[in-house]
């Protein structure tokens, strides 16, 4: 039988070291002093104050939490390897191999979990896909996104809200803007911002030719109350109009969809999915409440580009990752490399960690490398 013990030392060095980064005792500490302040008779007076302390301290619980079980699943796997060679248990060996699978597993979500050291990647995003070059096939596509991601929000089971996603003239979306709910939800996803390439036959081509479509994908933090945005009223322009999407009983009887425009800025936003026009409202100036607060950021500090990068059209050329699903079947991503032939499973099913974890690695390494753009 295997002798896994190289491999359990080897695995014990890595969670000794998760110890190290996520630092772990000083973690302890500071949860004792967060519930200590829970009970405190003045604590919800502020609830915005108690509601971030709240989510801390659960994040900080989750992590601790990760961690113990992670030195219980060590010593299991230590005892069943030993058991199965001295004694020759074939069921303690192959019980001895899924724990450490179990453990490895475990680490590397430790080790994901200390990446995100932002502001704002703990916490939940905004998002929005917009149709970039291709006309309909554009429409389209953004539509085969905004379905990717609603998929691979439901495998973190985060919660999505959708905040507006017009059907378009043809087929398609005009775009879609959406929260996504969940922890480092933001850490996670903001990665994902950038240009979309699809290589396709045309569905709505006659003659069956490929074609080649983008689209742009947008993620901003969502801010927590307590950041101020000072917005003066009379810069903004508000418009209310008739919802055109799904939403419910009298959604699109009434004029509930709301559009904000901001002057100084030009910015503007739109929501129409909730039934009133209060509950949209309050969407869009959240929205734009994030929106400016990247534009401030970006004023104050042009390094702190992790909120945003260079703006770039949504054409050739500029894409981040390539859809290819004609004349061969790919899914490559040119920062990290990347790739796969299961194209199903990405848009389909909402594969999409492994994209996402390579480019969190390349990230906290700090070596970024564009790949070839060729298909």
């Amino acid at each position: 039988m295997d002798d896994l013990t190289t491999q359990i030392e080897q695995t014990a060095a890595r969670l000794e070291e998760a110890r190290g980064y996520l630092h772990i005792d000083a973690r302890r500490t500071e949860l004792a002093a967060l519930e200590d302040s829970f009970t405190q008779s003045d604590f919800w007076d502020d609830q915005n104050k108690a509601s971030r302390l709240t989510k801390q301290a659960a994040d900080i619980r989750t992590d601790i939490a990760d961690f113990d079980a992670a030195m219980l699943l060590l010593d299991d796997v230590a005892v069943a390897n030993e058991l199965a060679i001295h004694e020759g248990d074939e069921s303690m060996a192959n019980e001895a191999k899924q724990a450490l699978a179990d453990l490895t597993a475990l680490i590397d979500s430790l080790e994901l979990s200390s990446w995100f050291t932002g502001e704002f990647d703990s916490g939940d995003c905004i998002i929005t896909v917009s149709p970039g070059q291709g006309g309909l096939e554009a429409q389209d596509w953004t539509d085969m996104l905004f379905q990717m991601y609603l998929r691979y929000a439901a495998k973190k089971t985060w919660r999505v809200d959708v905040l507006d996603a017009p059907q378009a003239e043809g087929i398609g979306l005009d775009h879609a803007t959406f929260t996504v709910s969940g922890r480092n939800a933001f850490g996670m996803l903001a990665g994902e911002k950038g240009v979309h390439r699809l290589v396709r036959i045309s569905p709505t081509d006659a003659k069956g030719r490929r074609q080649t479509t983008f689209a742009a994908v947008d993620v901003l933090p969502a801010l927590p109350d307590e950041i101020e945005i000072n917005i003066n009223p009379q810069d903004l322009r508000i418009d209310v109009y008739r919802s055109s999407g799904p939403g419910g009983q009298s959604v699109n009887t009434t004029d509930s969809a709301v559009r904000i425009t901001h002057l100084p800025t030009g910015l503007v936003v739109t929501c129409q999915n909730e039934k009133s026009q209060l509950q949209n409202k309050e969407s869009a100036m959240k929205i734009l409440r994030a929106r400016l607060y990247r534009l401030e950021q970006e004023r104050r500090q042009t390094e702190l580009d992790q909120l945003r990068g260079p703006k770039v059209e949504a054409a050739w050329g500029n894409q981040i990752r390539n859809y290819v699903l004609f004349p061969y079947q790919l899914v490559k991503d040119l920062r990290s490399g990347v790739e796969t032939g299961n194209v199903e499973a990405v848009l389909k099913e909402g594969d999409l960690d492994q994209f996402t974890i390579a480019f969190l690695r390349q990230k906290a390494k700090g070596s970024f490398e564009p790949q070839s753009s060729a298909e």
